[in-house]
């Protein structure tokens, strides 16, 4: 029997610490960055305080890639959500709890439950990953099988011509879309309803936070001028800090939850999109003009049905 995918190893217990350990570390650098800028900037506007943090957002990030370019150490994506998530949570749970309403806090707390276990669902969820058995007189060695031309691939064993390899987990999955470090998996035909439910509860948690932390600033404008100004101002800049970071975190979640939607509504993959030029299907050579010899070659999308049929397709596809 041949395999188009390699089953994941056994994790190595003591790397994977390692990456946890230093993606621990990484949040922490992170979270500080930005409780900088209500500490130093806090008599700037919003918005400013907004950009200042999102100019640390991405020193921090390229200075920690170079560190750990220079130390030779990996991080884990998914750890990194994991305690991004944490560190959110217990800042809700510590300072913005108390000026939160009954029903915010248990709106909260139920959603963070939820995202955690989306994430642990995605990350050993089956994206659709496709197998292919030969008989016993087939010549053909693994190897050369995995390293076959994915259109030549597609012909040989008869399955549709979505069928992907992922470049950073070398497997061939069925529709795929993407692989996601942050969630640890590729995304693909089995998955893909998941990871849009995922991305809308992370949309809809950040959303939720922010409005816990607008309620607890304006609760906390009416203690300033007790005996606990100094305490009450360290936790605003606390609460004020994951503010900025989830707003950030929103915006671009947004975009990203919207971009997906297009691809849904148009029928098409984001590798697709990306890298057209390596799928025949999505080709279209238009002739140049007279005079010229040469070929311009352009995209188009086979599988666009218009919007009703194509929602349609993904959702009869997630029920399989």
């Amino acid at each position: 029997m041949v395999e188009l995918y390699d089953r994941k190893k056994p994790a190595n217990w003591p790397e994977l610490i390692g990456r946890c350990v230093v993606s621990l570390i990484l949040v922490f650098l992170i979270q500080c960055s930005q409780f900088l800028v209500p500490h130093f900037f806090s008599d700037l506007s919003f918005f400013i305080q907004l950009l200042l943090s999102a100019l640390m957002l991405l020193a921090v990030a390229s200075a920690a890639g170079w560190c750990r370019r220079l130390l030779r150490v990996r991080s884990s994506a998914p750890a990194l959500v994991f305690f991004s998530v944490l560190f959110v949570w217990l800042v809700y749970i510590a300072v913005v709890r108390q000026d939160a309403s009954l029903l915010m806090n248990l709106l909260f707390n139920g959603q963070i439950i939820l995202l955690i276990f989306g994430l642990c669902r995605m990350l050993s969820s089956d994206p659709g990953l496709v197998s292919y058995s030969t008989s016993p007189s087939d010549a053909t060695s693994q190897s050369l099988v995995l390293e076959m031309d994915t259109h030549h691939l597609i012909e040989d064993i008869g399955l549709d011509d979505r069928l992907r390899r992922c470049p950073i987990c070398k497997t061939y999955v069925k529709g795929f879309d993407h692989h996601c470090p942050a969630f640890g998996n590729c995304i693909g035909h089995k998955n893909y309803v998941l990871f849009m439910v995922l991305l809308f509860g992370f949309i809809w948690t950040e959303s939720t936070y922010i409005v816990c932390l607008s309620q607890y600033s304006a609760e906390s404008e009416l203690l300033d001028g007790d005996g606990t100004r100094l305490e009450i101002n360290f936790s605003k800049k606390v609460a004020r800090s994951t503010m900025l970071f989830s707003i950030l975190q929103l915006v671009w979640q947004v975009l990203f939850f919207l971009w997906h939607i297009y691809c849904i509504c148009f029928n098409i993959r984001t590798d697709e999109w990306i890298h057209w030029k390596r799928y025949p299907e999505f080709q279209i050579v238009v002739q140049s003009e007279q005079g010229l010899r040469s070929n311009e070659m352009k995209f188009r999308n086979p599988y666009d049905k218009g919007v009703v049929q194509n929602v349609k397709e993904f959702i009869m596809a997630s029920k399989q």
